[in-house]
């Protein structure tokens, strides 16, 4: 019984509407390497890392800039960042420096390596894989640029010949010797964009700046540009200035959230916090005849906007049909967030027939590329028996933990309270208090507020873990006694992000 009750309370939190979250942050590490003491030295990069910083700062992003970083101050800069990136919705690293790639893997060099082998490559670098590592918990969005793929500096000192190709690379790829990095594959939600397509060579500019960084300044700082179609006209802008010698290419896929990093254009709407119908609905009908052309190319997120736009029923682009078939087409290309939007249309009717069983099909593909929403949803259903699902209540437990591995906010605090009520077996209070810290980090102001208005909601264990959890992170300095008094409230605000 205990079960049901406290489940159907999480249950109610978890279907608020109007669910208030942190106030938009945008953070950015921006990393200039240019004076190398071992290899060759880079004559635009500082300078680019400079003016980069200076655009991001004008549009409202808190930058750290790092100049000529040696190997022990990146891996503390990647440290710190990922930290402040947990708060942030949207997290940026610009890096322009030396990049080479080892075994299938790139790596950023600092300007002390000594680089004799492929093994101090790796021993001595920063990996891309650390830099995606980084940001991968901000909240919303998540972007690295590398504007690194110059000519191999190290000569002979790196075996590429040796080198392992992955399964999608040719062996051409793997053994090309001539520099260029090896494609990025980025988790959901996550775009790196390099300033060369891979295997080829980026150009550190003959002027004050690389043609990819000039390029960068001139879009992200445009107001109204929506940032698939910023990163396709910086594409275009540098392949002009080039002669088609550099491509620039992204790789990855941002959220089906519209973003425009330089804020609205003048008598445009401010998309920042409005839902996804409403806001791709205020995308400018230029910008709509540009993601047609995306999604002409194959472009899913082009095509989950311009499904968004035909499901708001107070725009005059309402056209259930045409929706669907834009989802169905992302779909079929393996988009989840896609099939999870589809699986809700065939789940309530809207412009098809309802259908549960295609519903059902669509969560459990989602689901199955981890899509978070997706997994929590079929929590749900395993729990209540929807969709034509037996109801399985363990079943549901095991959804929902995965759900909440993957940071999905009304999860992580479904799990914790779960494990409070004593019926995850093999979890206690730090268990708990580590998922109801998560939780906040995540941004959810519905875990802030219970935090603040009911926290004896939790037992007194849990409630002692999570401060023992807040006193580890520096946020807390109180007694460890369960009482949520005005010491813990501030540490609970300070680990959601506020600082007032």
């Amino acid at each position: 019984m205990g079960f049901a009750i406290r489940f159907v309370a999480v249950f109610m939190l978890c279907t608020m509407t109007g669910a208030a979250w942190a106030a938009t942050e945008r953070v950015a590490l921006v990393l200039g390497l240019g004076a190398y003491q071992t290899i060759e030295p880079l004559d635009n990069t500082r300078r680019d890392a400079r003016a980069i910083a200076r655009t991001l700062e004008g549009i409202g992003f808190d930058v750290t800039l790092s100049l000529d970083a040696t190997g022990a101050e990146l891996h503390q800069l990647m440290d710190d960042f990922a930290f402040r990136s947990e708060t942030a919705d949207l997290a940026l690293i610009y890096f322009a420096g030396h990049g080479v790639e080892v075994q299938g893997e790139n790596f950023l060099i600092p300007v002390d390596a000594e680089i004799r082998s492929n093994l101090d490559v790796q021993r001595q670098s920063i990996s891309l894989k650390q830099m995606l590592a980084s940001v991968e918990n901000a909240r919303k969005m998540r972007i690295v640029i590398l504007d690194s793929c110059r000519d191999n500096p190290l000569g002979d000192a790196i075996d590429l010949a040796a080198t392992t190709p992955e399964p999608s690379q040719s062996t051409d790829q793997a053994t090309r010797g001539g520099g260029g990095l090896a494609p990025a594959r980025p988790d959901r939600g996550t775009l790196v964009a390099f300033a060369a397509r891979d295997g080829q060579v980026a150009l550190d500019g003959t002027g004050e700046n690389s043609p990819y960084a000039k390029a960068l300044i001139s879009k992200m700082a445009e107001p109204g540009l929506e940032i698939s179609l910023m990163f396709r006209q910086v594409r275009d802008m540098v392949l002009h200035e080039t002669n088609n010698l550099q491509e620039p290419h992204t790789y990855g896929s941002l959220t089906g959230i519209p973003f425009y990093l330089a804020g609205a254009a003048a008598g445009q709407i401010d998309i920042s916090g409005i839902a996804g119908q409403a806001a791709w609905a205020a995308i400018k009908p230029d910008q709509e005849d540009q993601l047609l052309a995306l999604a002409k190319l194959g472009d899913t997120r082009s095509m989950l906007g311009l499904a968004y736009m035909r499901l708001n029923p107070n725009e005059g682009r309402f056209d259930p049909e045409q929706a669907v078939a834009f989802l169905e087409r992302a779909s079929a290309a393996g988009s989840a967030e896609a099939q999870f939007e589809l699986a809700k249309i065939y789940e309530r009717g809207t412009g098809v027939p309802v259908d549960q069983a295609r519903a059902l099909e669509l969560y459990q593909q989602s689901a199955a590329q981890d899509y978070a929403d997706a997994i929590n949803d079929l929590g749900f259903m395993h729990y209540q028996g929807g969709l034509g699902l037996p109801a399985n209540p363990q079943k549901a437990l095991e959804f929902f933990e995965r759900a909440a591995d993957l940071r999905h906010p009304q999860a992580l605090f479904n799990f914790a309270a779960l494990i409070d009520d004593g019926l995850i077996e093999t979890k206690g209070p730090a268990d708990a208090a580590d998922y109801l810290y998560a939780a906040l980090r995540s941004g959810s102001a519905d875990v802030l507020d219970l935090l603040t208005t009911r926290p004896n909601m939790f037992s007194p264990q849990t409630r002692r873990a999570l401060q023992s959890r807040l006193r580890d992170v520096d946020f807390y300095a109180g007694a460890i006694d369960g009482q949520f008094g005005p010491g813990t409230q501030k540490a609970i605000r300070l680990a959601y992000g506020l600082t007032d």
